[in-house]
């Protein structure tokens, strides 16, 4: 699954501005501010304390920026505020997502099989945290650096789902002209292709590559990801640009699930995938 961008009206140098649906944040700024203040604390005292600036505190309590969630359970501790702020740590996590990414990261964490076709860069589930930046930097409008480096780590934090128990069973179908396009760099590139393998070894993850020469393809209509939740729910994803979309109906879902076998089907092997990216290591 790919993350969109912030609102083009961003301008150079300003303050990153919440997304629409990050309402959240200004909800857990206030609740923060008024405990502070109970506290009788002023920012620059509660800050040295948990060992952030003041303008860092101002940025948490304005909404402007989304805390970690070691900072809430230290502010909540610190304040006495009796798991207030603690209670806001699951939807505060989905905010360092864009608005329409949010339910889907919620059923990613959350499901029992996973399949993702790729078409414009490697998934986000097998990213390195370089070439991750190398995709989020390219990003048109330009995204504000602090944004870049949110991005940067909830996109990590998603591949948790490969080690969650009981593990899910996850498959990827990726274009070959996606492994051969070396975003960031070569190092980086190479960086990204030694991660393809190392995960393409663990038992619940299959990876294989599309190649470019076939004459037929089932997957001309763009990229997408197909998954079950814990209570037998098939849902799809569907990438578009800036137009992405969660589909719980059984005629879509189906239609895809459909695409998905043939594009499998058609694609190499896992082993022969996973040798074909060892040969593109070679080269590179």
């Amino acid at each position: 699954m790919n993350e969109s961008t912030q609102s083009a009206d961003d301008e150079p140098g300003a303050e990153p501005k919440p997304e629409p649906g990050s309402g959240m944040l200004r909800v857990f700024g206030r609740q923060l501010k008024r405990f502070r203040l109970r506290a009788g604390m002023e920012r620059t005292e509660f800050g040295a304390r948990l060992g952030y600036s003041a303008s860092t505190i101002a940025a948490y309590e304005q909404g402007r920026r989304i805390p970690p969630p070691q900072f809430i359970d230290q502010a909540d501790e610190l304040l006495d505020a009796g798991g207030v702020l603690k209670e806001m740590k699951e939807e505060i996590a989905r905010a360092q997502y864009p608005s329409f990414f949010r339910d889907a990261a919620k059923l990613e964490a959350e499901a029992v099989e996973l399949h993702v076709y790729a078409t414009k860069a490697v998934p986000g589930l097998l990213q390195t945290e370089e070439y991750a930046y190398a995709v989020f930097t390219m990003w048109r409008p330009l995204l504000q650096e602090e944004t870049v480096h949110e991005r940067v780590a909830a996109r990590l934090a998603r591949q948790e789902v490969f080690a969650r128990m009981p593990l899910p069973t996850i498959s990827f179908v990726v274009e070959e002209s996606v492994l051969r396009r070396p975003l960031g760099g070569q190092v980086a590139m190479r960086g990204q292709l030694e991660q393809i393998l190392l995960i393409g070894q663990r038992r619940n993850v299959e990876i294989q590559v599309m190649p470019t020469n076939l004459e037929e393809h089932a997957g001309l209509e763009g990229p997408f990801t197909l998954i079950e939740t814990r209570d037998g729910r098939r849902i799809a994803y569907v990438e578009g640009h800036k137009d992405s979309r969660l589909h719980t109906d059984r005629k879509p879902v189906r239609e895809l699930e459909e695409q998905y076998g043939i594009l499998r089907a058609q694609a190499l092997t896992p082993r022969a995938s996973l040798i074909f990216v060892e040969k593109l290591l070679g080269d590179s």
